[in-house]
């Protein structure tokens, strides 16, 4: 299920990190992680449409959408505070 999206987000990782990239991703704490069936990794939010385009966020990638969003905003929050000193 996740080999070209996980291989996806780790290529784009390789330029962000050239350029001094701070990277954020999914602990494995987040218990969607172990229950989805559709995407989501550890590398960060995904979806799997099936193919047709039509299928919706399932109830774990919303979660894990919102988990991510919630971590970033701890990280940067964090680093910023690291600049005012």
């Amino acid at each position: 299920m996740h080999g070209g999206q996980e291989t996806t987000l780790l290529t784009m990782m390789i330029p962000l990190f050239h350029h001094g990239m701070v990277l954020c991703g999914l602990p494995y704490s987040n218990p969607e992680l172990h229950t989805t069936l559709s995407g989501g990794s550890q590398n960060g939010v995904t979806h799997l449409a099936q193919g047709d385009n039509k299928s919706k966020l399932t109830n774990e990638e919303q979660t894990l959408c919102i988990e991510q969003g919630r971590r970033l905003a701890f990280l940067a929050a964090k680093l910023s505070n690291l600049n005012t000193k």
